[in-house]
């Protein structure tokens, strides 16, 4: 990222950009970005190779086979299908390219099994017998079909890339060979963390049960927040972070076809998903998975206390217990508040949207004077009565910020305080019998 961004303890940063810090008050004591993006990498049978593909749900219904290899409704898409439940926007990175298959005409566009599937049909044209028709087909199906003299002539298309020097004579069918997967390694996950590093997301989502892939999510994860000031939360399986930026899930997927840790492409789509006036506590499990949920009433109290995200049975339906990230140790500078992902939502969403607002009107145009710290003043005012419109944050006064001139003449320093509203959870009733 270009600008500058993330917490300050001294005002001594060197890039233009926003230093925000959020800290819990002694007890004693713009417009709204939308949400609902996801980051994840994924192994797979044909797709891009070294790029990061943006996906839609429309995309991904439209256009499955050709960009993934399979159909939409494939179990090989579950968990792209899982995701989707509350995500609305997916950047997607394929972690185990392979070698592309290919044949006499052509190579397969991307690597993967799923390239041997392809097959090339060359007939002499009967209409003109110096021209040939050229069929690509994929897992059986006809895919594209082209009209040349030679092969020089043709144009690649969503599934090959031709060799433009062949010399075209008819054919039957050949089949492309040679198409493989690759082997997921430490390296293919840095190498998708260095490719999303430079996206905007609300959600990074680690599917590995390998414990030192999952301490670097966690490690990009708190870099990325702390230093680079890019608010997300990742979902892990399994591991203890005791970190608000981190979502440990706990349950596992029990189909025999699917890895345990699976449940986490669903929760991240919830994380992103969900609205900042809103929380995840008590929402139903609305995926394909069977998922373990015989735990008692003492280990239930017991993840919540180490900070895991937990799912329950209550009747037929399979429901998350509490909307939490995995902090568990509190400060005075992060108190418990801070375990309520509705809470890390609401800041995060400060940060983002007053990081924006600073970077599209302010930097570099606006004088660092009193007028138009004022004029900033004015925007914050506005947006924090927007937020407390949305019922995000409660008990706003003019009196709880301040922009003041920083320690040189090119900073401004914000000075606030904010009371984010968390959805009901905990009900205490007394009942006076006359």
């Amino acid at each position: 990222m270009a600008l500058g961004g993330g917490s300050y303890t001294t005002q001594n940063k060197v890039l233009p950009g926003s230093y925000l810090n959020f800290i819990s008050a002694a007890r004693t004591q713009a417009a709204l970005s939308d949400r609902g993006v996801v980051a994840i990498p994924l192994e797979m049978d044909w797709g891009a190779d070294g790029e990061v593909l943006e996906v839609n749900l429309e995309r991904l219904q439209k256009d499955a086979k050709k960009l993934f290899g399979y159909a939409y409704t494939s179990e090989k898409l579950r968990n792209l299908r899982e995701v989707f439940c509350h995500a609305t926007l997916v950047y997607c990175y394929r972690i185990n390219c392979g070698e592309m298959a290919s044949n006499t005409y052509g190579t397969a566009k991307y690597s993967g099994i799923l390239g041997n599937e392809l097959k090339t049909v060359i007939t002499v044209n009967i209409e003109d017998s110096t021209k040939f028709e050229v069929v690509t087909y994929f897992q059986a199906d006809k895919v594209d079909s082209q009209t040349v003299s030679t092969a020089a002539e043709l144009i690649d298309n969503d599934y090959v890339n031709f060799k433009k020097d062949a010399t075209l004579q008819a054919t039957a069918g050949e089949v492309f060979t040679g198409g493989t997967n690759g082997e997921v390694t430490g390296e293919a996950h840095q190498s998708f963390l260095d490719k999303i590093e430079s996206y905007a997301f609300h959600c990074l989502c680690c599917p590995s049960m390998d414990k030192t892939t999952k301490l670097l999510y966690l490690a990009f994860t708190k870099r990325m927040r702390e230093e680079i000031g890019a608010k997300f939360q990742t979902v892990v399986y399994r591991e203890e972070a005791d970190y608000e930026g981190a979502i440990n899930v706990k349950n596992k997927v029990e189909d025999k076809t699917a890895s345990e840790s699976s449940l986490v492409y669903w929760v991240a789509g919830a994380i992103a998903g969900c609205a900042i006036n809103k929380s995840n506590t008590n929402k139903i499990y609305d995926g394909e998975y069977s998922i373990y949920t015989d735990f008692r009433q003492e280990e239930l109290k017991t993840a919540l206390q180490n900070g895991e995200f937990v799912f329950h049975k209550v009747g037929q339906e399979v429901k998350v217990l509490s909307d939490i990230n995995s902090l568990i140790s509190f400060t005075n500078e992060k108190s418990e508040d801070f375990q309520s992902n509705q809470t890390v939502r609401v800041l995060d969403q400060i940060a983002t949207d007053i990081a924006s607002l600073f970077h599209k009107k302010y930097l570099g145009k606006i004088q660092n004077n009193a007028s138009g710290r004022a004029s900033f003043l004015v925007d914050l005012i506005t947006y924090y009565k927007e937020l407390e419109n949305q019922q995000a944050i409660e008990g706003f006064e003019r009196e709880d910020i301040a922009v003041e001139k920083g320690n040189d003449k090119k900073s401004i320093v914000i000075y606030g305080a904010v009371t984010p509203v968390n959805c009901m959870e905990k009900l205490y009733m007394t009942v006076v019998v006359a």
